[in-house]
């Protein structure tokens, strides 16, 4: 058996709540809202990135903050959308990050450790960048009502 036999599968369920308007729903019952992305809502696109960046967030937070806790803590992913022979698609996909800590030995070990934990996350951490870089086939199918 491999490991990836042994993952537990991954899932959550998307529901229509109104015109425009759906719900993710998780397993443990939390609830994300979003919508086409005409109002305030976010658009599935924008929570494609919300996810890269969420991801490589967690991934770098957990091994700094156990050296110093930052005083600034952003990250940012930006992609043009185009529209193109392949259909709609994001290309150039770029990660910003903005983490300032503070002054003194805590922070400068977070300091130094930062390059290598963002590169980590980028290479071999961050499921959902990973994924996107990757490339992973998406099978659909229509459940019988």
């Amino acid at each position: 058996m491999t490991e990836a036999d042994e993952s537990p599968r991954v899932a959550v369920r998307v529901e229509r709540t109104g015109p425009g308007r759906y719900s993710a729903v998780n397993a443990r019952g939390g609830r994300i809202e979003f919508g086409t992305g005409t109002a305030d809502d976010f658009a599935p696109v924008e929570l494609l990135l919300a996810a890269i960046g969420g991801c490589t967030s967690i991934d770098v937070d957990v091994v700094t903050a156990r050296r110093a806790e930052p005083e600034e803590f952003a990250v940012t992913v930006s992609a043009e959308s185009v529209r193109d022979e392949s259909g709609h698609h994001l290309t150039g996909i770029e990660v910003t990050y903005r983490i300032v800590f503070p002054a003194g030995p805590d922070g400068d070990e977070a300091r130094a450790l930062l390059p290598d934990q963002v590169r980590r996350s980028h290479d071999r951490l961050c499921t959902v960048g990973r994924t996107v870089e990757l490339g992973t086939p998406i099978a659909t199918r229509i459940d019988p009502a």
